[in-house]
């Protein structure tokens, strides 16, 4: 809880880039061959502005009083248990409150669960949340258990080592430890560059092992290791972004109809400005587009 303390008040995204066009060391792994799926054009059009009508899993939601969401509590700026003041916030946590709004008229009647990499899947498919906001990259694979919103961020991976490190990228870490979130995407590339995964349930158990010298390297996506330098001085990003990973809302096949409301939630907050704001506010200063919404039906 003292690192993010620390880091709420020295949180630097290099450059801001997380959404703009890198040159990939190697395409994501369901690129690799002809991809079975377009992920970024994967989910459903609204059917309008976000209207709760009669039947529909939004009056659902509406009638048990609150929106549940699957969250990071760990995952500074999307994500966090602010010490300070005793709530969940960040970048992602404020798209979770557009959407409570649009359903009750009140972007406060959100509960909020924490939940770990691992479990975003699981709790989507079982109902023990109607949402997943958590840094949750679209992928293929993925897409046959649930389904997705637009995208709403760009990521990219990359490597976070220790400032005294020889390591300038993923490629010089073979046979070395490096730590990610099990069930991440994060694991299948470290085990491509050969090097050694160690799957924790959070992030800021990776900076522990690394703070420990029990890994070599954290790897994962270039803004979640830019929350973990500013727990930590101490700590360096190296080398060039080698992945693409395009985030969107997971929720249960069993209600298009609330991907549908969601999509139309997204689509005011990129029209009306508000996207910009929460990109302002918790990840940089040099605020580029959102990532158009982009569908398949």
């Amino acid at each position: 809880m003292l690192l993010v303390v620390a880091a709420m008040t020295a949180w630097v995204v290099p450059g801001s880039a997380a959404v703009t066009t890198r040159a990939y060391l190697f395409p994501p792994a369901v690129a690799r061959s002809t991809p079975p799926c377009d992920r970024t054009h994967s989910s459903l059009r609204p059917a309008g502005p976000p209207r709760v009508t009669p039947g529909s899993f939004m009056a659902k939601i509406r009638a048990h009083h609150r929106l549940i969401a699957g969250v990071s509590e760990y995952t500074y700026p999307f994500g966090f248990f602010n010490p300070l003041d005793g709530r969940v916030e960040g970048f992602e946590i404020d798209i979770v409150h557009a959407i409570a709004k649009a359903i009750f008229g009140n972007p406060n009647k959100v509960e909020f669960k924490a939940i770990s990499d691992a479990q975003r899947i699981p709790e989507v498919q079982s109902g023990a949340v109607d949402i997943v906001a958590h840094t949750m990259t679209i992928l293929c694979d993925r897409l046959k258990s649930v389904d997705f919103s637009t995208v709403y961020f760009h990521a990219g991976a990359q490597v976070l080592v220790l400032k005294n490190s020889p390591v300038k990228s993923l490629a010089d870490l073979r046979g070395k430890k490096v730590c990610a979130t099990t069930l991440s995407d994060s694991l299948g590339y470290i085990k491509t560059a050969h090097a050694i995964p160690v799957p924790v349930t959070n992030f800021t158990d990776c900076l522990m092992l690394l703070q420990q010298d029990d890994v070599a390297a954290i790897s994962t996506d270039d803004n979640i290791l830019a929350g973990l330098q500013a727990q930590d001085p101490w700590t360096k990003i190296v080398g060039k972004v080698f992945s693409s990973e395009p985030y969107g809302l997971a929720i249960s096949k069993m209600h298009p109809d609330f991907v549908r409301f969601v999509n139309a939630v997204l689509q005011q907050m990129r029209t009306d400005g508000q996207w910009a704001a929460d990109y302002r506010r918790w990840v940089g200063t040099r605020v580029p587009a959102p990532p158009p919404a982009k569908y398949k039906a």
